[in-house]
């Protein structure tokens, strides 16, 4: 398979007091082994120290955090006098605005910065403690910042340096109105910088209308490429049923000590990273649905060596620095040629080389295609490949001996078999709750065994009842014992109205009602008349 031409970036022979920076911020960069700028860094830094709005384009990878960290910096007041944030960075994914306090963190150890990272699905009273305490730089996204900002507990009023980092993810995750809010509550009178791997036409716009005169500078030519090339890509056609065994035997691969594996969908990582365990291997996984604790456990998991693999959506694709990725997995084609180029760029940072595999299932050829023209990449037609295919494997650097499992694979149940079982289990379950309802919800019953039925308090009697109690009322009239008629009879006792003669109770109300209005109007019911009061 033929790969990129490959080139690496010069890094600039100046070092960063040659660029201004003070010596605070320089020995603490030293400390972390960082001693050269990159080609950013060095167009960036002695702009944005003089307060001129910028607009930075370079390619993922190559420093653009320090570029605009390190002047804000040293411009701003440390520390701070009143406690409002001096500067406001809006980055467009928790894990970005993580990294960016790191960095500044580590950059300011020796200044005493203040650094607040605000991002949501994490409790408030943190990083509203955090603002009364005081603050410098306040890094974030916007959908936070802005509901601490309409809560009135972030006060903007004071920011003197505005960045908009990674600004096109912004504009595709929708937050570009949340930012145009935050930025009209800044003051005019400000520094704004822009950074991003690729300027799409909104973000130009944006940056026309919010940035005075700014510079835009670019950390290579125009006719260059976006990736970055060190990164070494490989791109096959496979069947997504062959897709986990490539996998797994590349984990065998002893090169492979960290692997970042993308997917298009959450449940696609899910299902992947289970079979990975299942497989043997030490794997986890990132998506939008994991709570920011789970998903900054799993990030150190891999960070740490503790996980060879991290399964993850396009979450992750943007500003994650992970030292030493090894190997980028396209699991699933990438839908655009912004994604694949932010995908592979989580390996190949910072002058390391890296290796970037993409799988192109049938019905993913023709959106490959796009990708491929779009970029001009030399894989029109990706050769296909399956997980036995001696040129992949020669490729990847895998052994032909390897199973793609560490673990022995369970024993198969066939799909009948499994049916029959839980059809059993269900049947006895169902039967066993049926005998507990039944014994719990008995319904209340006479002495007779029978439910007695009522109407407006009176009893509703069958048909063999009412002719049982109409014998029982003949043999009472013909001198019978009632002790010799059936027992288990239900008797209604009437009772006769001694006004009228007639039988009240146990009639029908309605009835009751025409008789009471026909002895108010003087009719009567009964053979003796009704004589006067008086």
């Amino acid at each position: 398979m033929a790969a990129c031409a490959a080139w690496r970036f010069t890094l600039s022979e100046s070092t960063f007091a040659e660029l201004g920076v003070n010596d605070a911020i320089a020995t603490a960069l030293a400390t972390q082994g960082i001693t050269s700028p990159f080609p950013i860094q060095s167009l960036a830094i002695p702009l944005a120290l003089k307060g001129t709005d910028l607009i930075g384009q370079a390619r993922t990878g190559t420093g653009k955090t320090l570029a605009f960290g390190i002047p804000i910096l040293q411009r701003i007041t440390l520390p701070g006098t009143l406690g409002k944030p001096q500067a406001l960075i809006m980055c467009p994914t928790r894990e970005l605005a993580l990294q960016v306090s790191g960095d500044l963190a580590v950059a300011g150890s020796n200044l005493g910065a203040r650094v607040l990272t605000v991002y949501g699905g994490v409790g408030y009273d943190p990083q509203l403690d955090a603002l009364k305490k005081g603050v410098d730089i306040v890094v974030g996204t916007p959908g936070r910042l802005l509901d601490l900002k309409n809560r009135r507990d972030l006060d903007l009023s004071h920011v003197s340096v505005l960045v908009l980092d990674e600004a096109d993810e912004m504009l595709d995750l929708g937050f570009l109105p949340d930012v145009e809010k935050l930025v009209r509550a800044t003051p005019p009178a400000r520094q704004t910088m822009l950074f991003s791997a690729t300027m799409p036409t909104a973000i130009m716009a944006l940056a026309r209308a919010n940035l005075i005169q700014p510079v835009n500078i670019r950390a290579e030519a125009a006719q260059e490429q976006t990736l970055v090339p060190e990164t070494t890509q490989f791109v096959y056609q496979v069947h997504d049923l062959d897709k986990p065994a490539i996998l797994g035997k590349l984990l065998q691969n002893p090169d492979a000590s960290k692997v970042m594996v993308f997917c298009t969908t959450k449940r696609q990582v899910e299902r992947l990273s289970e079979d990975l365990k299942d497989r043997g291997f030490k794997a986890t996984s990132i998506h939008g649905d994991l709570s920011q604790a789970v998903r900054e456990k799993n990030l150190e998991k891999f960070r740490s060596g503790k996980a060879q693999a991290i399964i993850c959506t396009d979450v992750a694709a943007r500003g994650i620095d992970i030292d030493l990725v090894t190997h980028v997995v396209n699991y699933d084609c990438p839908d655009s040629e912004l994604t694949y180029v932010h995908r592979i760029g989580r390996t190949g940072r910072a002058g390391n080389t890296g290796i970037a595999i993409t799988f192109v299932d049938w019905r993913d050829v023709t959106r490959w295609k796009v990708i491929n023209k779009a970029l001009d990449l030399p894989f029109p037609d990706p050769p296909e490949s399956y997980s036995t295919t001696p040129e992949l494997l020669a490729d990847l650097g895998i052994s032909p001996d390897s199973s793609g499992r560490l673990l022995a694979e369970s024993p198969h149940v066939s799909r009948a078999d499994r049916a029959d079982e839980d059809s059993r289990s269900k049947g006895h379950r169902d039967h066993k709750e049926h005998k507990d309802h039944k014994d719990h919800k008995k319904k209340p019953q006479t002495s007779e065994g029978r439910r007695t039925r009522r109407s407006n308090g009176v009893v509703v009697r069958s048909k063999d009842e009412a002719e049982a109690g109409s014998s029982d009322a003949s043999q009472g009239s013909s001198g019978v014992s009632p002790s010799s008629a059936d027992s288990t009879s239900v008797r209604v006792s009437v009772s006769e109205d001694s006004s009228d003669g007639s039988s009240t109770q146990g009639a029908p109300s309605g009835e009751k009602r025409r008789r009471r209005r026909r002895r108010t109007t003087g009719a009567s019911t009964s053979d003796t008349p009704v004589t006067d009061a008086s």
